[in-house]
């Protein structure tokens, strides 16, 4: 399955947000939406779902047009962690997640027997059980970010939109989720992640799509995308390089000023 969004241009108050801006992800890949703050991220993440005003170009899953479907067929299909964490809702943590199953049920027949196991797979796998019983309203920024990603996971879709999954986490719990987002991705789930951490980017992503003063400036493999040149002209930064266990590295070293 493939989601894809060509040429997008979003405009708000006069402004341009959006300047013909494409992104794709597909299933099986683990794509990595990077850029400055203001570059655009996540207003295409949200375009991507019909949810900006003033929006041209097109949306697509497997080649139809995505906004054109019935709601309940978009949400089963794409699943979203939006950026925003805030809760308004007084539910349990469990109750929360169990939200994500809403565009399977029908009827007020309750959860089913594949509901709840979904929801149990999706705790599993943020290692949520120890607070799925307290009150989402208190709980931490990270533990709240694990139960939203829970709640995104458990619709168990075939492609995952996530806005800045691991803000607000400890270098452990931002480890573990995009060891999740990888998971779910050799699953077969394709992800797209919009996400500011070069390190982790680099290291985990199968792509990256980078993004500046709303426009897709470079799309490929992180060494294609993360090179000096480019660090420096949208990022103004230097990079430090290297190998760990085999694997390369990067870390925004120095600013270039």
């Amino acid at each position: 399955m493939k989601l894809e969004a060509r040429d997008i241009t979003v405009t708000i108050k006069g402004t341009p947000i959006l300047a013909g801006a494409s992104v794709s992800v597909s299933s099986g890949e683990l794509v990595g939406l990077i850029g400055p703050n203001g570059a655009g991220k996540s207003t295409l993440l949200r375009a991507m779902l019909g949810l900006t005003e003033r929006t041209t170009g097109a949306i697509t899953l497997d080649g139809s047009d995505f906004l054109a479907m019935p709601g309940r067929d978009r949400a089963r299909a794409v699943a979203f962690l939006p950026q925003e964490r805030r809760v308004e809702w007084r539910l349990q943590a469990h109750d929360v997640v169990m939200l994500g199953r809403y565009p399977h049920q029908s009827g007020f027949g309750g959860p089913s027997p594949q509901d709840r196991a979904a929801v149990a797979r999706a705790l599993d796998a943020v290692d949520g059980h120890a607070f799925v019983d307290r009150p989402v309203s208190v709980l931490s920024g990270g533990e709240r970010t694990r139960i939203l990603l829970a709640r995104a996971l458990a619709v168990e879709a075939p492609i995952l939109l996530a806005d800045e999954p691991i803000e607000a986490l400890d270098p452990y719990h931002q480890l573990h989720v995009m060891e999740i987002l990888r998971e779910r991705a050799r699953a077969g789930t394709g992800v797209l992640a919009v996400i500011h951490d070069l390190a982790l980017a680099a290291r985990f992503m199968d792509r990256l799509v980078l993004m500046d003063r709303g426009k897709v400036v470079a799309d490929g493999k992180p060494a294609e995308v993360l090179t000096r040149d480019l660090l420096a002209s949208v990022y103004r930064i230097e990079a430090a390089t290297g190998v760990e266990g085999g694997q390369p590295f990067l870390l925004p070293w120095s600013r270039k000023l």
